[in-house]
């Protein structure tokens, strides 16, 4: 096949792709405007339940969009080399995911017109107004770090940038995980651990996201990963899903702890139905112990092969605990009257509170992913964020580290 033949079959499959993505967005653009037509009765969502599948959606990619900047942070905070030609994809990805996730967020109010309100009244009491700060600032100085990292006459600013940009994303994934940690009136949140948790679940969330992307552009343009590469990505890959499942055992811990936490813990760990399976299959069988035992392998891992269906289980176990973790803590009751059976037309004390994800939750969430993958698309195509290896310093950098 010659070259001119190769860029046509490849022009095609680009133009082909952005349909697909632009499919979705506008599906998921539709789901958001029956919701808003008929109502939330159209959702799984109740009373109770408030938030549901899509913000599931939007707070991975969120927290992810936060973990996926580490990679570029490697590279210009700590000055590592391997991780340097991947920090423009790293920062297109942040800017990207965070978009996909503040769309999925913002559609899900059920006013979403009245984002104009939060907009343009502060409240400085409240946790909301004050991430409604941090993303805001996250996309401008993202925006400046990747200008800095793309422009030749700019990369000597390119470090200061990158500080500000680690510092911002630290600040941004306390405040997302403080949102829930602020919430004294559910039993599984309110807890100092989740602002640290979340911070080490972006970083887990993230760098697996990031490796699959780079595996399939890698792949679209007929490129090998070089090993050295792939083994830095996998060793530390390995130590964030560690660390998670390190946080999510002091978590239940700490809960088994005190006395009024022992029948949420119940519930969750034994009898919670889907999210017991979901927890234990999902988030720590799939998500945690089946990709480290990839990770760890001497041989697996240094395959690509083998370490893409990992970053992908743990993509997936990032759903399972962000599903058991935002819908599970609403579906278990609120103890009002400690000691006392409580019953209502609003199911309090209902045991757990019902709620199915209904399709239209399920294709808004699919938009974000959409609106993400087609920015990343287009980007790629029209500007320089495929990372460029220099092969003679990587070898220099394995001999040091050797």
């Amino acid at each position: 096949m010659n070259y001119e033949n190769f860029r046509r079959i490849e022009e095609r499959a680009f133009y082909a792709l952005v349909g697909i993505f632009g499919l979705i967005v506008l599906v998921g653009a539709g789901a958001w405007h029956y919701m808003e037509e008929h109502g939330h009765i159209v959702t799984g969502m109740s009373n109770q339940i408030v938030w549901g599948l899509p913000h599931v959606f939007a707070i991975f990619l969120i927290v992810a969009a936060s973990g996926v900047l580490n990679v570029a942070s490697i590279g210009s905070v700590f000055g590592k080399t391997v991780y340097k030609a991947r920090a423009p994809l790293s920062g297109l990805l942040a800017l990207a995911m965070l978009g996909g996730g503040l769309a999925v967020l913002m559609l899900d109010l059920g006013r979403s017109d009245r984002l104009i309100v939060a907009m343009t009244h502060f409240n400085p009491t409240s946790i909301f107004a004050w991430n409604i700060v941090l993303y805001s600032g996250f996309f401008s100085i993202v925006a400046v770090y990747l200008w800095t990292m793309m422009e030749r006459r700019m990369n000597v600013y390119s470090k200061y940038a990158g500080f500000a940009a680690f510092i911002w994303r630290l600040i941004l994934t306390t405040g997302t995980g403080s949102i829930f940690g602020f919430l004294v009136a559910r039993q599984a949140y309110d807890s100092a651990l989740l602002a640290p948790m979340f911070i080490v679940m972006s970083f887990s969330y993230g760098l697996a996201v990031f490796i699959v992307v780079q595996s399939v552009m890698f792949r679209w343009n007929g490129m090998k990963l070089d090993p050295a590469v792939l083994r830095r990505m996998k060793n530390l890959l390995a130590v964030f899903v560690s660390a998670v499942l390190y946080f999510t055992l002091v978590y239940h811990m700490t809960n088994l702890y005190f006395a009024k936490q022992t029948d949420f813990e119940r519930f969750i760990l034994l009898d919670g139905g889907i999210y017991t399976s979901m927890f234990w299959l999902g988030q720590i069988a799939v998500g945690s112990v089946i990709p480290l035992a990839i990770l760890f392998h001497p041989q697996l891992s240094m395959r690509c092969n083998a370490v893409f269906p990992a970053a992908m289980m743990i993509i997936f176990g990032g759903f399972c605990q962000l599903y058991v973790f935002i819908i599970g803590g609403q579906a278990f009751p609120l103890n009002l009257f400690p000691g006392m059976e409580a019953t209502s037309s609003f199911f309090d004390g209902r045991m757990p509170h019902p709620y199915t994800p209904s399709l239209p939750e399920l294709l808004l969430g699919l938009g974000g992913i959409g609106i993400t993958a087609l920015i990343a698309t287009i980007a790629v195509r029209v500007l320089q964020f495929l990372p460029q290896d220099d092969f003679s310093h990587l070898a220099k950098a394995e001999n040091i580290t050797d």
